[in-house]
């Protein structure tokens, strides 16, 4: 081939060489984008897989305590009902491997501890007026029935003063003890007894002390520390220190004792199970060797 001089020469070299920095250009850029396509691709995934994971864990996090199993329940229980619920605490747990733990307390002062706390899983006090109450201000999600509560009078052995009727509590002389009326459901009943006797005027000026429970009042009638005292016919039963009298069933105010699972509790089903295993054959035959009438009879329905 023929080399060119001159100008012309000069010329073709240029228009060579800007035609190989230009496929440059080209190739680059086109490089320089596939790269670009590619990290964009790689960040999406990235951010896709993050998001999903992220998913996950907002789902495992937020699943509610209620379906977890249940290791124990704390269950609200009138001190009345010591003996048969401790029993039926560990029946429940040799079946369904959940311990029970009691807070035996007056009713009233149970009451007004779960409003302030919002704690617990079931609630058995002394009289269906408390479970009444709490179903009131929301608390109770299910309830049932157990047994009654039958109010009697008490006297220490050998009865020293004497005492065979309610009229007698209000002779002078004559000394008492009392369930608290404002946390002890037997204390409140007692009231009402004697309001509902026209007795209560005579009666209280010879109460020389109340007590927030009735196992307290049980003890001071044991110990001879007072004449006598309105209490739970089936609490006492059993203590050979005491002796019992009858109220008529005109003048008496027999109770119901329910038991119901709570709004708050972190295990419904569980507290539900609960509640209906006190209420099964096996529950109430352990009310039932205790000395509790169950419910239902038509002797003690009004």
């Amino acid at each position: 081939m023929r080399r060119l001089a001159g100008p012309a020469g000069s010329l073709v070299m240029i228009v060579v060489m800007l035609s190989l920095i230009m496929g440059g250009c080209g190739t680059e850029a086109e490089g320089s984008g596939t790269s670009t396509s590619v990290t964009e691709n790689t960040v999406a995934a990235e951010t896709t897989q993050a998001a999903e994971t992220t998913q996950v864990a907002e789902t495992t996090t937020s699943q509610p305590a209620a379906t977890q199993d249940a290791e124990s329940l704390m269950v609200y229980c009138g001190a009345g009902m010591r003996m048969p619920m401790d029993e039926i605490g560990q029946a429940f747990e040799e079946k369904h491997g959940v311990a029970i733990q009691y807070n035996y307390t007056g009713s009233g002062a149970q009451l007004s501890q779960m409003e302030l706390t919002e704690e617990g899983d079931a609630f058995m006090p002394g009289a269906a007026m408390y479970l009444d109450t709490a179903e009131e201000k929301g608390f109770v999600s299910y309830r049932q029935n157990v047994a009654y509560h039958i109010p009697v009078i008490t006297v220490p052995k050998g009865n020293p003063a004497g005492i065979m009727s309610l009229q007698d509590l209000a002779r002078d002389g004559v000394t008492l003890v009392w369930g608290d009326p404002e946390v002890a459901a037997i204390g409140k009943t007692g009231i009402g007894i004697l309001q509902k006797t026209g007795l209560y005027e005579e009666v209280w000026k010879n109460v020389v002390a109340t007590f927030p429970t009735m196992s307290e009042v049980m003890t001071q009638i044991s110990l001879r520390q007072a004449d006598a005292a309105i209490n739970w016919w089936d609490t006492v039963k059993s203590d050979e220190s005491i002796e019992v009298i009858q109220i008529p069933r005109a003048q008496n105010d027999i109770k119901l004792i329910p038991v119901g699972a709570l709004t708050f509790s972190e295990y419904p089903g569980t507290a539900r199970q609960f509640v209906d295993f006190c209420v099964s054959e096996q529950g109430k035959a352990i009310f039932e060797k205790h000395g509790f009438v169950t419910y239902p009879n038509v002797e003690y329905e009004d």
